[in-house]
């Protein structure tokens, strides 16, 4: 299976996509075994797709459902060719059930994350703040119990907030580095479980050992060719996901919708209520302050022939001025107190323009205050 689409490999570290090489991918797959029954693994970062859906054939293509989350439209539309589900859209704007994947096959994507947005997004954490680290806090709940982690990342994001939640939240941590070397990705394998005594012996060895590798004092192995302990089992799902969509409608969707729909116009009536078929004529004659008022407000607007034969295109407003008031008050010391009022007066103006055929002020636009 291909990795990459031809015409995208010039382009796969765009938008932070760094989707992992196939000697990394098919090694870090040998650590992986099917349990009876069906699963449902995940990918929520999955670019074209490639790692769940090899992640799915490694385990019986028959008995497991993959599911993929990818931001980029182009990446998805390839996705969704090779998994039971794809959503096209950010991961932090979709509703997945939680606890319902075996597999988390997690390759976020790699940088900082923008100070205006970081407090915007659910981000929680101390140290350095991550794409990596909000992408693993967003994803953890969807993986159930027991269930496996493969989490591949530069080793320079292991600071101490992240080595903290791994070691907190997983058993059986192994680390190992990646076979391409260009990007410094290492390979992290573990199995949920509930909240884990960081005081233990081994969750102390992990916890140096993560953070030695995070600030460069170690090098990880390299993962080797044949798996040489007992696999991670995924174990299986109970049931498929209740609840796995984007909240917001995608672009493509909602111009399916638009154009199905064809807007509200053909149920204006519907929805506004009918439609008025004649303008219908005041109860009594306008006077002339009405029609100041209405002309100032917009009310009437257009071309006017007086009886005269004088044409105006006339366009009435009304805008906001302040008058100042100024009062002076003796104060018993002899002091004077000076109090300035300023009052909100409403003007109206209207403006027009003479289309009147030999006046003096033909094609002016006059102002009516």
């Amino acid at each position: 299976m291909a990795l990459m689409f031809p015409r995208l490999a010039r382009n796969f570290i765009r938008n932070g996509y760094f989707p992992t090489d196939e000697p990394t991918l098919e090694r870090a797959l040998s650590a992986l075994a099917p349990s009876p029954g069906s699963m449902s693994i995940l990918d929520p970062c999955a670019g074209e797709g490639v790692a769940i859906a090899e992640a799915a054939h490694a385990l019986g293509r028959e008995q497991v459902q993959a599911f993929a989350v990818e931001y980029d439209a182009e990446r998805a539309r390839h996705a969704r060719q090779l998994v039971d589900r794809c959503i096209h859209g950010d991961l932090m704007d979709t509703l997945i059930s939680r606890q319902s994947f075996g597999l988390l096959w997690l390759n976020p994507p790699y940088g900082d994350l923008s100070k205006d947005v970081n407090g915007n997004i659910g981000y929680q954490g101390q140290g350095r703040a991550r794409l990596e680290k909000l992408f693993y806090q967003r994803a953890l709940p969807l993986l159930q119990y027991s269930g496996v982690l493969v989490f591949i990342v530069p080793s320079y994001v292991l600071d101490a907030d992240l080595v903290g939640w791994l070691t907190r939240h997983f058993a059986d941590l192994r680390i190992y580095r990646a076979v391409e070397t260009q990007f410094k990705q290492v390979v992290i394998f573990g199995r949920r479980v509930r909240q884990r005594d960081q005081a233990s012996e081994s969750a102390k060895v992990m916890r140096g050992l993560l953070l030695q590798i995070g600030q460069g004092d170690a090098e990880a192995d390299e993962l080797p060719l044949e798996w040489p302990f007992l696999p991670y089992t995924v174990p299986a799902s109970p049931a498929e996901p209740e609840h796995f969509y984007r909240v917001t409608m995608e672009p493509e969707q909602f111009a399916d919708e638009v154009g199905r729909l064809q807007g509200l116009w053909p149920a204006l009536d519907t929805h506004l209520g009918a439609a008025q078929q004649s303008l219908r004529p005041p109860a009594r004659a306008l006077s002339h302050w009405h029609l100041a008022l209405a002309l100032a407000a917009g009310a009437i607007s257009g071309v006017v022939k007086s009886r005269t034969g004088r044409v105006l295109v006339v366009k009435g407003d009304t805008h906001k001025e302040k008058t100042l008031q100024t009062e002076y008050t003796e104060r018993d010391d002899g002091s004077v107190a000076e109090t300035r009022i300023l009052t909100d007066k409403f003007v109206p103006v209207i403006r027009a323009w003479d289309l009147t055929l030999g006046s003096p002020t033909w094609g002016e636009v006059l102002t009516i205050r």
